[in-house]
């Protein structure tokens, strides 16, 4: 976390956005694995603006489905939905076939509960 914090200042000194989004990815994502929920949703909420400025949006579908991933974890499902509900057209757009299909699979989890079967 120490050498991504670091790198992400360079980044952010340098004026260089996306790889600022993507180094704030990694330090959501290592933040995910270690069961810092919280942490990791910070992470990732603050690359979400700078994928969107740059234009990655890619990047921002892959981000907006790990918030969704982080709430489903966390037992918020309509909140998990909302996110992959965004993801979803993001991965599209881009055509990320790889993406979508993990996207609408954690979609179909959501709903693999009592009575939500059938959707």
């Amino acid at each position: 976390m120490e050498k991504l914090e670091a790198a992400r200042q360079l980044y952010r000194a340098a004026g260089d956005k996306g790889k600022e989004a993507l180094t704030l990815v990694g330090m959501g994502s290592i933040n995910d694995s270690l069961g810092e929920k919280q942490k990791a949703l910070e992470f990732y909420n603050q690359a979400l603006p700078l994928l969107r400025a740059v234009g990655d949006r890619g990047g921002e579908a892959t981000t907006l489905n790990n918030i969704g991933n982080v709430y489903d974890s966390l037992g918020e499902k309509q909140k998990a939905l909302e996110f992959y509900n965004q993801a979803l057209p993001l991965f599209r757009a881009v055509g990320d076939r790889g993406g979508e299909a993990i996207t609408l699979t954690n979609i179909g989890d959501v709903y693999n509960s009592p009575g939500e079967k059938q959707k």
